[in-house]
């Protein structure tokens, strides 16, 4: 996907161009992996579920015709993930390659399709078992789609796969020794999941000791109390859409705010968040060891907050925020103060380059027992006679940076 990921500063040029410059690395690489004794590589196409241009398709069947003239000994696997195939579905199916993986956790639904129109020659590698979230798999769910590839293809054709890389994972839940053990026994990181692939298996082949004790732990999950919470549950039902729908109009709104805040034309301000200094970052590291009292604690974030407002003052600035010192995430932050949420001790997951980042986990209703924002907002509102802005993180980045729950 390297190609369709970049970008193009000229007129006139289309990346897809170079591909003829960029098969031969490949048929070097393959040819050098072959020459250490490598019979199978994997080429990750994800790119393969967007929708592509003519030329991009042309690109692909160019790229894997001229890596099968010159790959003599060697077995690729092209895997896809993340959705279905759809339209790209018989240009996946037909590429000259060994075998073809397909992402049944995100979309189950195109395996109909994809046993259809498959090749005679062509192995598939089914993705039962989530990549990307940190729930045990459902085996029946699982055994389902891969009973019915086996019914068709014989299961020498057939691979039990992982849906997608497992670096989307945490790698082993066997280190997480605080989590309420009920669940645990709901969870699987990276370590565990490779073990599911092969528990799939071995119940395919007649272990029905492994069949009955994931069906528990399934049968738990859905019954619990911790994660299903009935008040949670009757206030979201008794939500009408008069508590959802404005009573007044953006102008009237805006006009009320225009003379209650009395701000300049071009009113200036800031995002948020100022920068979690190393003090700020030591400060809070003598908390977590008991190091330092909460009152002692809290009164060194009041002069951080203290320091930044009167910076901002200084500088002019016509709506201020508080800095944010408080909190520790934007994410894990809100987290710690809901129910339904935990939170890992080694739990790391790659975000992008070298930067990692350690997602909360949605487990069960969220319901909030106490007010948040309100011990610091109105304490940064007090040190200063100029509006004061109060930040949330949105639920939508709360879901969206966490491991949500699969089982609603």
């Amino acid at each position: 996907p390297g190609l369709l990921l970049g970008k193009e500063k000229e007129d006139g040029f289309n990346r897809i161009d170079l591909i003829k410059k960029l098969v031969p690395v490949y048929i070097e690489i393959l040819d050098r992996l072959r020459q250490q004794g490598a019979k199978w590589v994997q080429l990750d196409e994800p790119c393969l579920v967007l929708d592509l241009s003519d030329k991009e398709k042309e690109a692909f069947e160019y790229a894997y015709h001229a890596i099968a003239k010159r790959r003599s000994g060697l077995k690729l696997l092209v895997a896809t993930y993340f959705d279905a195939l759809l339209d790209n579905t018989k240009l996946a199916l037909n590429l000259p390659v060994a075998a073809l993986h397909i992402d049944l956790v995100r979309a189950h639904d195109q395996l109909d399709t994809v046993l259809s129109l498959i090749p005679d020659n062509l192995q598939l590698s089914l993705g039962v078992v989530d990549g990307r979230n940190v729930w045990k798999n459902d085996y029946e769910k699982s055994l389902n789609l891969i009973n019915k590839a086996i019914e068709q293809l014989g299961s020498d054709r057939i691979i039990i796969s992982p849906s997608c890389s497992l670096l989307h994972t945490p790698i082993d839940l066997d280190l997480e020794t605080e989590i309420d053990p009920d669940i645990k026994n709901w969870m699987a990181f990276a370590k565990q999941k490779l073990n599911e692939v092969n528990e799939l298996k071995q119940i395919i082949n007649g272990n029905t000791t492994l069949l009955k004790a994931n069906k528990d732990a399934i049968q738990s999950r859905a019954l619990s109390r911790k994660a299903h919470k009935q008040a949670v549950k009757d206030r979201v039902a008794a939500v009408t859409d008069a508590e959802v729908t404005r009573q007044s109009t953006f102008l009237l709104r805006q006009d009320i705010q225009r003379q209650r805040l009395a701000l300049p034309p071009l009113p200036t301000t800031t995002i948020g968040s100022f920068p979690q200094t190393d003090d700020i970052r030591q400060l809070r590291s003598r908390f977590k060891k008991a190091e330092l009292t909460q009152d002692q604690y809290e009164k060194a974030i009041e002069e951080a907050t203290i320091e930044s407002i009167r910076w901002q003052e200084e500088i002019g600035l016509d709506v201020l925020v508080h800095g944010e010192f408080e909190r520790n995430d934007m994410v894990e932050y809100f987290g710690e103060q809901l129910d339904g949420f935990l939170f890992t001790r080694n739990g790391w997951v790659q975000s992008y380059g070298s930067r990692c980042v350690k997602p909360p986990v949605i487990y069960g209703d969220i319901s909030r027992p106490a007010d948040m924002t309100v011990r610091w907002s109105t304490f940064a509102a007090a040190q200063t006679d100029k509006p004061m802005k109060g930040m949330l993180t949105g639920p939508v980045t709360i879901l969206q940076w966490s491991f949500v729950r699969d089982d609603q």
